[in-house]
């Protein structure tokens, strides 16, 4: 996909009331040591919105990225289908997701047809596939290949 959209019809409503709670997510974020706030808005496949923000720790290695943040309420509350996530940061640009939260994500969504949208603005991201942004991602069906036992 790798297009940038401006809001207009229907599916571009949608899409920026996901940018717009992904925008409002990112103000309770705790970022007390980078002062880099992101939030993340992911929608299921009934509808519902998740949002998530980053969480930092001290040690670095316990800090949760938006993106997960939003992921682990919904699958604890128990959600498993999801259309798409919108991202939005502090660069005052499109943020990517790290690779950690891309992996999560090939967990729980069809890389083919999951989007993932980059919000700079609720008038201005990008939208891409899971796959474009994560290709040859490492799936249950890699486990299946290799013990041969059905997950």
């Amino acid at each position: 996909m790798n297009v940038i959209h401006k809001s207009g019809g229907k599916k571009q409503m949608d899409i920026k009331k996901l940018a717009q709670e992904s925008i409002a997510a990112k103000e309770f974020a705790y970022t007390p040591y980078s002062h880099f706030r992101v939030g993340a808005a992911l929608l299921t496949k009934d509808g519902g919105i998740y949002r998530g923000c980053n969480i930092e720790n001290a040690a670095y290695t316990p800090t949760n990225c938006a993106e997960r943040t939003a992921f682990f309420k919904a699958v604890s509350e128990g959600k498993k289908e999801f259309t798409a996530i919108a991202i939005n940061g502090d660069a005052n640009d499109y943020l990517y997701p790290c690779g950690v939260c891309r992996q999560v994500m090939a967990e729980f969504c069809d890389p083919e047809t999951f989007q993932v949208i980059l919000v700079n603005t609720p008038d201005d991201f990008k939208i891409f596939t899971l796959e474009e942004l994560l290709p040859g991602a490492f799936t249950k069906q890699d486990i299946t290949k290799a013990t041969g036992k059905e997950l």
